[in-house]
């Protein structure tokens, strides 16, 4: 079959077409026959080598796919053969043709959600649930929703007053991620790209204060924007490193200012990402959100999609179509 082979690390041109030999089930596991293929941002850093992966290369990349079931291994349920599903897959295998997957880590996608839409909200609307109840939002928040125009945060802006925001102001990278920003429901955008952005949120602000933070950039800016969050109810949630390091806060930052950095990362946070799943297929397929889709790619061009993904010029998930 058809696969995606990571043979080293690095740039996009590390992810080479090949074939390699078609899985089988194992106990427990299901086999998907592949249809839509999200390209996901963690994958990137994956690849470049931000994040050591302790496999020998090469090996097929990816993380999650969206495809229907064909056969199953001894223990798996014979009833999901024939099912669309949505697969995650923690050693990787997914940038292929047929996948072999733990049967549990499956999940239906509901009727009338197709399977690109699936895959193009599968996991940065998964993220995104768990962040809005994290936040324990109460109706009268400001809220800061870094790179809100797209991915994550795209979906955070949709969802942010149905789970308690008063305000929200989002941060985008230019113009256009800026105005779908406000299209999705962002009330006011920032620029993220100007380096002295968090000056411009004080100017925004008036006097007022953020209560909650939603920080996908990481950095140095996160300490910067400490002084325009509320004392003592103040949080931020820190959940992405579009910087390339995390929130660089330290402990005094916080106690001085009464704050609280939430960290979401970790095997705990991550099951009830996995939790979530379910619940934001089905808002994707009833027209609850929006899905944030950008560009529908062959398998083989998983080094173009990677390419469009560093270059921060893509307006939703890249998809890939076996």
């Amino acid at each position: 079959m058809r696969a995606i082979l990571l043979t080293a690390t690095g740039g996009p041109e590390v992810l080479v077409p090949g074939d390699v030999p078609a899985p089988r089930p194992r106990a427990g596991e299901v086999l998907v026959r592949t249809e839509a293929i999200p390209v996901l941002y963690p994958e990137t850093m994956l690849r470049s080598g931000m994040f050591p992966i302790p496999l020998e290369k090469p090996f097929v990349f990816g993380t999650q796919a969206v495809g229907i079931v064909t056969e199953v291994g001894e223990g798996a349920d014979p009833a999901t053969i024939g099912q669309r599903v949505l697969l995650s897959s923690n050693t990787f295998g997914t940038y292929a043709e047929q996948v072999s997957t733990p049967a549990d880590s499956i999940v239906a996608v509901p009727e009338g959600l197709s399977a690109v839409d699936a895959a193009a909200v599968g996991m940065s609307g998964s993220v995104a649930l768990p962040l809005l109840e994290r936040a324990s939002l109460t109706g009268t928040e400001t809220v800061l929703i870094e790179a809100g125009g797209t991915g994550i945060g795209g979906y955070l802006v949709q969802l942010a007053k149905e789970f308690g925001a008063a305000r929200v102001i989002a941060t985008a990278g230019g113009p256009e991620k800026g105005e779908r920003a406000r299209e999705l429901g962002a009330d006011e955008v920032i620029d993220h790209r100007a380096s002295d952005w968090p000056r411009r949120l004080g100017e925004l602000l008036a006097g007022t204060t953020v209560d909650v933070v939603f920080d996908s950039i990481g950095g140095e800016s996160a300490a910067a924007l400490l002084d325009f969050m509320t004392p003592v109810q103040g949080r931020m949630l820190s959940y992405g490193w579009l910087s390339g390091a995390p929130a660089q806060i330290s402990a005094m930052d916080l106690i001085g200012r009464g704050l609280t950095l939430i960290g979401c990362a970790g095997p705990a946070w991550l099951a009830g990402v996995a939790a979530a799943r379910a619940a934001v297929l089905e808002r994707a397929a009833t027209g609850a959100i929006t899905v944030l889709a950008d560009q529908v790619l062959p398998l083989e061009q998983a080094a173009q999609a990677h390419r469009r993904l560093d270059q921060r010029a893509a307006l939703g998930t890249l998809v890939l179509r076996p």
